[in-house]
């Protein structure tokens, strides 16, 4: 038995020598490679947190002292020391979250992978311990992989600073590719002096003894008149040039918080030595670690890209993927496309928020870099600054995965849209994204842009209609445009049979219409990738002998007039939508009928409006009823009249109430 397995909770880690510590790091990185490199997942900041984390659970006493991980994608080492080594089945349906979860254990406190919100937690929790008395308790949180690059972190940090009784501890898990190890035995003998040095100097400084001398002292020179004062003075801008070249923590101090470090987050002694100093001190103390992303793991570390951040299956020896996708993404004809109108129009920027190649933004880059624009995680900003950037000439295209266009909503609302900037955002991982869990699946956006003034939203199927959206995104200079699609593989082209004046697109039509009204029984709107949906539903219904029509909005956002004017010519409408379809596209559909007098029943599909766990994507449209047999299913019943809502009788005229 290996020393991780006997590791069943916090606790255990107490009893373990310095020499079983070292093994059990290497073991826990044994595990990760061979366990993440099966399921795919977050490897290369997990790898870089093992002796952090380590010490983290050793000095504090989870869950009564309150542990947070931001992001929480680094959470896997947390995962196997408080219980959880069952990684087979990491972020498959039934199986480990890849996040923290509350259900999995009480260690786990926040859920939500967003990058950057973890220090507004602990401001809150620490709050909370303090105004129920509770002052032997404390606040860890830990942030890295460039959330402290997020706005949102600082305002909590200027909170927190603000109380210096507080018992909260930030790590900084210091991973930015910045960081580069000097080499050679001169570099090697300086940095350990200066490393010695700085150990001695944090010992000292958050020693309680020093902070009482040294108020002490304070207050007798500003009490010993001018020469006293003067004395101070000069003392204090010694301390603070002193303190400026030895310490590379003066923004922390600015703000009047104690700062440790920068300490090696891959020495357990060192990292245990300074977390024990941060909690003795009894207030606010940033722990700067520096470490390095894959750490251990030589396939990692030598990825210049992104350090094996996140991974598919690969062999575990060499780091190679081991299911390379045949077909083209959604990601990479986006990429190809922005690149190619880049080289034409000279007033594209495209902007990204810490994710250039994951978003598809590197071609661009390479070939523009001076038009690319990475504002690290600060998606309000960068949405803000795409404004000033369309006032001053430009057409921003902002690139973001679906579910953080959530953070920037007032700046689109009032930056973007109330100014009618010319800014288009590209929304990648739109609805259903999979093993990422709740807080990644794109599903909001379409509910969330529907009653933003002047905004047009597009949906293409395929790698041609991507083409053509982004285009005609990027041509409107007065309002602001999205397109989305989803993640993963784009498919097969799905030809139109026909273009409606509009650009709506014909994609089947079975059947002859109603002799006595014109009428066909069903129509099928398929907004983006579910257009390949609707097509499976009408080969499904055509066997049934169900006469319908099936169409690609292409923009839903305005509603295009022929989508309403179909609607009147059918007994029943259906859309379907990779996203919620409470206020989603159908909902403004029928709104758009309604007001033209149309009463056409309308069964709107999409997902519910609930927190949806980790699953394969096909798996989660199986569990919320969107698969061609369940719909066509359904759809007869409503054409015979047994389920809600009643399509129109066969041969019965539309009611026009205009």
């Amino acid at each position: 038995m290996g020393l991780l397995e006997t590791i069943r909770e916090p606790g255990d880690l107490n009893s373990l020598t310095a020499l079983q510590l070292t093994e059990l790091a290497q073991e826990i990185r044994e595990f990760l490679v061979k366990t993440v490199s099966q399921t795919g997942g977050h490897l290369g900041p997990n790898l870089g947190v093992v002796e952090l984390t380590v010490g983290i659970h050793r000095v504090f006493s989870s869950p009564r002292d309150s542990l947070i991980f931001d992001t929480g994608h680094q959470s896997y080492v947390h995962k196997l020391l408080t219980g959880r080594q069952n990684f087979e089945t990491l972020r498959q349906k039934g199986g480990l979250a890849g996040y923290p979860e509350r259900a999995e254990s009480e260690h786990d406190i926040v859920e939500s992978s967003h990058a950057s919100s973890s220090l507004s937690w602990a401001d809150g929790i620490s709050r909370a311990r303090q105004l129920a008395g509770e002052t032997d308790r404390y606040t860890v949180a830990v942030i890295g992989d460039g959330a402290l690059t997020g706005g949102m972190a600082w305002e909590a940090i200027n909170n927190i600073a603000a109380d210096k009784n507080r018992k909260v501890v930030i790590v900084v898990n210091d991973n930015g590719r910045s960081y580069a190890p000097t080499v050679g035995g001169f570099a090697n003998q300086l940095a350990a002096l200066q490393y010695e040095l700085q150990n001695k100097l944090d010992k000292v400084r958050l020693d309680s003894r020093y902070e009482r001398t040294l108020t002490t002292a304070r207050e007798k020179l500003q009490q010993g008149g001018p020469l006293g004062r003067m004395v101070y003075q000069g003392l204090h801008g010694m301390k603070a040039g002193i303190k400026d070249v030895m310490v590379p923590g003066g923004i922390f101090e600015d703000l009047g918080m104690k700062y440790v470090g920068p300490i090696d987050g891959h020495d357990l002694e060192a990292i245990e030595s300074a977390l024990e100093s941060a909690k003795n001190f009894g207030g606010p103390v940033i722990v700067h670690a520096i470490t390095e992303k894959g750490h251990g793991y030589a396939p990692a570390v030598n990825d210049k890209d992104d350090m094996f951040h996140a991974v598919g299956v690969i062999d575990p020896e060499t780091g190679e993927a081991l299911a390379k996708p045949s077909d083209k993404s959604w990601t990479s004809v986006f990429a190809q496309e922005i690149k190619e109108i880049a080289d034409e129009r000279k007033d594209i920027v495209g902007i990204t928020g810490a994710m250039l190649i994951p978003v598809g933004l590197k071609p661009m880059a390479a070939a523009h870099p001076d038009r690319v624009i990475d504002v690290g995680i600060a998606e309000q900003h960068a949405i803000a600054m795409s404004a000033g950037l369309a006032y001053g000439g430009q057409h921003p295209v902002i690139a973001l995965y679906a579910t953080f266009l959530n953070r920037g909503f007032d700046q689109l609302l009032m930056d973007v849209a109330l100014h009618k900037a010319g800014v288009t955002i590209v929304l990648d991982r739109s609805g259903v994204t999979g093993p990422d869990g709740a807080s990644h699946h794109g599903m909001w956006d379409l509910a969330l842009l529907q009653f933003i003034p002047g905004l047009h939203l597009a949906a293409p199927r395929d790698a041609v209609t991507l083409r053509e959206e982004l285009r005609e995104a990027v041509a409107i200079e007065d309002a602001p445009s999205v397109v989305r699609y989803p993640k993963g593989s784009v498919g097969t082209d799905i030809p139109a049979l026909e273009r409606l004046p509009d650009g709506t697109d014909i994609l089947a039509r079975t059947g002859e219409p109603h002799t006595e009204t014109g009428q066909r029984d069903v129509l099928l709107i398929g907004v983006g990738a579910f257009a390949r949906l609707a097509l499976q539903v009408a080969e499904l219904l055509e066997d049934r002998g169900v006469t319908l029509t099936v169409i690609d909005p292409r923009w839903v956002m305005p509603v295009p007039s022929y989508v309403v004017d179909l609607a009147g010519q059918h007994r029943i409408v259906v859309s379907m939508e990779d996203g919620v379809r409470a206020g989603g596209v159908g909902s403004r559909i029928r709104q758009e009928m309604r007001a033209a007098g149309i009463d056409t029943a309308l069964n709107e599909l999409g997902l519910p409006a609930e927190f949806i766990k980790h699953a394969e994507r096909h798996e989660i449209l199986e569990e919320v009823g969107l698969t061609p047999q369940k719909i066509s299913s359904d759809i007869l019943a409503q054409l015979s009249g047994t389920m809600v809502p009643f399509a129109r009788g066969e041969g019965e005229k539309p009611k026009h109430t205009l």
